[in-house]
């Protein structure tokens, strides 16, 4: 009896880092990369579009930033989990990360699988 592999969208404007990450995501039989977008203002209609079970989000993006991504996010999908991966945030920015809705924030430097377990933990498969 196999599970179904949680559905993930990624939000991140480095197009060169949102490609590895959706390439080496996509080579696990667990988790199923739907859909990316580089900009946080296109994170909600993603969402109502390819009804993911995850989204791992940046928080430095054009137009929105990673928290205002976040709460418009959870406002459009509220069942959505939302990681947010980051290469650098303040204590701050981390806190107000969390308020808006997200359930972790890990470092771009991070293990690959140190973000697959916060996948599948945020998905509830872990």
């Amino acid at each position: 009896m196999s599970a179904e592999p949680v559905r993930v969208a990624l939000v991140e404007d480095n197009e060169v880092f949102r490609e590895a990450l959706e390439l080496l995501l996509g080579l696990r039989s667990d988790i199923d990369v739907v859909g990316s977008v580089g900009d946080g203002s296109k994170v909600a209609d993603l969402c109502r579009q390819l009804d993911p079970d995850v989204v791992v989000m940046d928080f430095r993006l054009p137009a929105l930033d990673g928290v205002e991504a976040t709460r418009a996010l959870r406002a459009a999908c509220p069942e959505v989990a939302v990681i947010c991966l980051t290469a650098s945030a303040n204590l701050r920015e981390v806190d107000a990360l969390f308020e808006a809705g997200a359930v972790a924030c890990l470092t771009k430097d991070e293990h690959l699988d140190t973000i697959v377990d916060a996948i599948l933990s945020a998905a509830g498969n872990n």
